[in-house]
C-alpha cells in the first residue's frame, strides 16, 4: 500500500539542535570522549522542593485529567507571577497550560492563521520557528538581523516589511533570544510595538529564557509597554530553562481572551492537559524556587564570561556577549571561506568538528544564519575549557 505524505509533514525539517545532540549521545554511548555543547536545557538538577511537590501528588492520587487550560490554582500561580515580574494583569481564563512553550505557540499559530498569512520572524531564529508556522499552512517572513546591530530588528524595519506584505498576521519577538542570546531594551520594545499597533498585528512574545539574563540588566515583556499592546500580544513562557525541568514539558500562553479560548479549545481536541504532577510541581516552581534560580543563573553568567573570553581570543573569531539565555553565537565566516578542507558551510564545518575533534556544536544555517555556529553553556566549566581548546584545534586545523 503506498500512501502519499501531506505537503505539510514533507516541509517540516528534523530539529537540528535534537539531532545534534542525538548523535553526540551515541557517540559517547560508543565510547567517544565527546563534549557536547548542543543540548538546549540546563545542566542542573530541578530543585528539591519542585520534585516533593509531584512526589506528594503522586502519593495524594492527583492522577487524573485535568482542565484542558490547566488546574485553576496553576493559572493563579502563573497570573500572580506576571504581575510581580512583569507587571502584567492577566486573568487566570486568560492563560493556558500547554506541554511545552512549543505546543503553546503552535496551538496560538493554529487559533490566530489561515493558509498564507504572514509571520514574520526576526533571524537569527530559534529552530522550531518556521517549521511551526509552516505547520499551519502560513509562510514565515524572515528579517535579518546582524552582529553589528546586536542582532536586533529595528522599528524601521519591521515598518518597512510590513509596508510590503499582503497578509501579515503577527511578529515572533524572542526575548532573550535562543540563539543569540541579545535582550531588547525598554525603549527598542516600545518602538517595534507601536509599529505592531500601526499595522494591526499580533506580537507573539517568546519569554522562556526571562529569567536567565545578565550584566545587571532587566527583562521587558513588550506586553508591559502600554494596555493597548497588551491586548496585542499572547506571551510564552514557561519552567523548563528557569527551573531546570525541561523533561517535566510545561509551558504557558497569556494573551486576549479569544485565542486564548480558541486555542485552549484546540490543545482540548490533541494533547488535553499537561500531566497533572507537572502541575502541581510548576505551582512550587513558580511561588518557591527564586533562589535556586539566582544561583543558576550566577554559574551560567560565569561560564559565559569563560567561554566568550575563549572564543574571542581565537584568531579570526568574532563573538558578541550574549545578554541572556545559555548561548553563544560566535562568526566563523572567515574559515569557511578560507580553508583547505572543502568546507562550505556551517552544517560541513559542525560535522568535521563532531567526527574529527569530537566536539558537538550546531550549525548557524539551523538558526538561518550560515556563517555562524551555536554553543550552549550549559555545560560544566571544565567541559568548556577542554571544548575551546578542541575548538580552538579544529579551527587551526582547516
Amino acid at each position: 500500500m503506498s500512501i502519499n505524505l501531506s505537503h505539510r509533514a514533507k516541509a517540516i525539517k528534523p530539529s537540528p539542535t535534537l539531532t545534534v545532540s542525538a548523535l553526540a549521545k551515541k557517540m559517547k554511548a560508543d565510547g567517544v570522549d565527546v563534549i557536547n555543547f548542543g543540548v538546549g536545557e540546563p545542566d542542573f538538577n530541578t530543585p528539591e522542593a519542585i520534585k516533593n511537590a509531584a512526589k506528594k501528588a503522586i502519593d495524594d492520587d492527583f492522577t487524573k485529567y485535568t482542565a484542558s487550560s490547566g488546574i485553576l490554582e496553576l493559572r493563579q500561580a502563573i497570573s500572580e507571577k506576571l504581575l510581580r515580574d512583569n507587571n502584567l494583569k492577566c486573568n487566570p481564563n486568560d492563560i493556558l497550560v500547554s506541554p511545552g512553550a512549543k505546543a503553546s505557540i503552535v496551538f496560538i499559530l493554529m487559533a490566530i492563521c489561515d493558509p498564507r498569512d504572514e509571520i514574520i520572524i526576526p533571524t537569527p531564529y530559534w529552530v522550531s520557528y518556521t517549521s511551526q508556522v509552516e505547520m499551519v499552512d502560513a509562510h514565515p517572513v524572515l528579517l535579518p538581523t546582524s552582529m553589528e546591530n546586536n542582532f536586533k530588528i529595528s522599528a524601521k524595519q519591521l515598518d518597512e516589511a510590513l509596508e510590503n506584505l499582503s497578509n501579515p498576521k503577527a511578529l515572533i519577538l524572542n526575548s532573550p533570544n535562543n540563539p543569540t542570546g541579545t535582550v531588547y531594551s525598554k525603549e527598542e520594545l516600545e518602538d517595534i510595538a507601536n509599529v505592531c499597533l500601526k499595522h494591526n498585528i499580533l506580537i507573539i512574545s517568546d519569554e522562556i529564557y526571562e529569567k536567565l539574563i545578565y550584566d545587571n540588566k532587566k527583562h521587558i515583556s513588550i506586553a508591559s509597554i502600554s494596555d493597548e499592546i497588551r491586548e496585542q500580544t499572547v506571551v510564552i513562557n514557561g519552567v523548563s530553562k528557569a527551573y531546570a525541568m525541561t523533561g517535566w514539558r510545561l509551558g504557558y500562553a497569556a494573551g486576549p481572551t479569544e485565542i486564548i479560548k480558541y486555542a485552549s479549545r484546540i490543545q482540548s481536541h490533541t494533547t488535553s492537559c499537561v500531566n497533572s504532577m507537572t502541575q502541581k510541581a510548576a505551582i512550587i516552581a513558580l511561588k518557591e524556587c527564586s533562589s535556586d534560580v539566582e544561583d543558576m543563573r550566577k554559574k551560567f553568567e560565569h561560564r559565559r564570561d569563560v567561554l566568550v573570553k575563549g572564543l574571542k581570543s581565537i584568531p579570526n573569531v568574532q563573538c558578541a556577549k550574549p545578554e541572556g539565555a545559555f548561548y553563544a553565537m560566535p562568526d566563523i565566516s572567515y574559515y569557511l571561506h578560507n580553508n583547505s578542507k572543502g568546507i562550505n558551510n556551517s552544517v560541513e564545518f559542525c560535522n568535521y568538528l563532531l567526527k574529527e575533534f569530537h566536539v558537538a556544536i550546531v550549525p548557524g544555517s539551523a538558526f538561518g544564519a550560515d556563517n555562524y555556529v551555536r554553543f550552549s553553556y550549559a555545560n560544566s566549566l571544565e567541559n568548556i575549557e577542554q571544548g575551546l581548546i578542541r575548538f580552538r584545534n579544529a579551527l587551526e586545523s582547516l
